[in-house]
């Protein structure tokens, strides 16, 4: 691997000479295997490995960024001249800067993060095996008419960030997962389905057969599916696309969207935006957990908070600039890639479950729609005005009763929101602990 801190010191060298007053730099090296398989043989293999380096300057109130996959010692000099150039020509930005040495996280312990396994990655056979075995699970089961896509895949992904104002720190992430896509019938009568698995361990992940009994399984459940009645009706977002709901919430919450003045949650904060037996919280710290990381991309220490306490609206998501655009402190959810500033974003995230399960919320529910997979996406981000294409299955007396495709469900994110159910069902190994939420009313555009 490459001494990745070497070359952010490198890229700080370059941007000093070059006369930047601030910098701070990131580079990535990443590794990825993807096999797919078709008809029990081999259909594509794919392998790609790269560096990638990130600069940005900053000269009194302006900022420039640029990036590049060669780490030529000419072209770390070409870059931070150039990023010098035209951060002289940027406009001036109040709320930029780098954070205080005093901010800065320290004597962090990564290995209790458990991010990147030490294994050797498996070879592409290994892989192929996987995904074979996964494909001929799905085969085994009568109604299965043939696989879309059945593929394995494995990568390793190393950051390190590095900053004039004293932080260096740096971090590896490894990834396994495996998912089957299969299909039922044929022409206008096909329906499809999935299941995959990813995990950072791979003695974790699911074993492929079962990847491909669950990919069947749903799969032919969705057999004969045709357009639910229109009408106004209570709809459970099951546990697989819950996240996406609460993901609206935070997106609203994002520094960012407050900032420019286009969230719904817009002059929200200390009000209830959820029911108030729910509470959101982001824990950063979680072990074998894909958004953990012991610092953000500003050098700040990660801590666990609570979004949403009780009901309420607790605070937003925020970096440095925002935050000093907002009057706040950072919440140290800085993320970033190699061609951009940092941003607010956040990562872990668990919403409070209950204790009844999915089938006791349909129970509750007597008619409506469970929803298992969304298509495409219209909402307004400044009023939460909220319509997607969906397909799950329509539930009369509270059992599911055949499969639904082709509707639509609108309603507002923020009366959505305040009247939510959750059930008991997420998975605790997700980035995104969501279990399925019930929504006590929705149009439903169908048949």
């Amino acid at each position: 691997m490459t001494d990745l801190a070497k070359l952010t010191d490198a890229l700080l060298d370059a941007a000093r000479k070059a006369g930047a007053e601030t910098a701070d730099a990131i580079a990535t090296e990443g590794t990825s295997v993807s096999i797919n398989v078709l008809n029990g043989a081999l259909e594509q293999a794919e392998r790609s490995e790269g560096i990638d380096i990130g600069l940005r300057v900053l000269i009194g109130q302006q900022q420039a960024c640029v990036s590049a996959s060669d780490i030529n010692p000419d072209t770390i000099t070409t870059m931070a001249e150039r990023a010098v150039a035209m951060a002289r020509l940027a406009p001036e930005d109040p709320h930029i800067g780098l954070a205080d040495p005093s901010q800065l996280a320290r004597d962090w312990d990564i290995a209790a993060f458990e991010l990147a396994e030490t294994a050797p990655e498996p070879t592409p056979q290994e892989l192929q095996t996987a995904a074979l075995s996964a494909e001929a699970a799905a085969l085994a089961h009568d109604g299965i008419s043939k696989i879309d896509a059945a593929s394995a895949g494995y990568s390793r992904n190393a950051v390190h960030i590095a900053a004039t104002n004293g932080f260096s720190g740096g971090y590896a992430r490894t990834s396994h997962g495996v998912s089957c896509v299969a299909i039922t019938g044929s022409g206008t009568d096909m329906e499809r389905d999935y299941f995959g698995d990813g995990r950072i361990h791979h003695s974790d992940l699911l074993d492929p057969s079962e990847i491909g009994r669950i990919a069947a399984e749903r799969t032919l459940a969705r057999r004969g599916a045709r357009k639910p009645p229109t009408g106004t009706f209570p709809v459970l977002y099951d546990e697989r696309i819950s996240s996406g709901l609460i993901g609206h919430l935070l997106s609203a919450a994002n520094g960012a969207s407050v900032a420019r003045g286009g969230s719904w949650l817009q002059g929200k904060l200390g009000t209830q935006v959820l029911p108030s037996d729910l509470s959101v919280f982001e824990n950063p710290h979680r072990p074998r957990a894909q958004g953990s990381k012991p610092f953000d991309a500003e050098g700040l220490a990660t801590r666990p908070r609570l979004i949403v306490e009780n009901g309420m609206l607790m605070g937003w998501t925020l970096d440095l600039a925002t935050a000093r655009k907002l009057g706040m402190e950072s919440t140290a959810s800085a993320a970033r890639g190699t061609s951009a500033p940092p941003s607010p974003s956040t990562g872990n995230i668990a919403l409070t479950e209950s204790e009844q399960s999915r089938e006791d919320l349909l129970a509750d529910m007597g008619t409506g729609l469970l929803v298992t997979s969304l298509i495409g996406s219209s909402i307004n981000p400044t009023t939460g005005d909220y319509s997607r294409g969906a397909s799950g299955f329509w539930v009369e007396n509270g059992e599911i009763t055949y499969p639904v495709n082709e509707c639509t469900i609108a309603g507002n994110l923020n009366d959505m929101l305040r009247n939510v159910r959750p059930a008991n069902d997420a998975r605790a190994h997700l980035s995104r602990v969501i279990p399925s939420l019930l929504v006590e009313s929705l149009t439903i555009a169908g048949a």
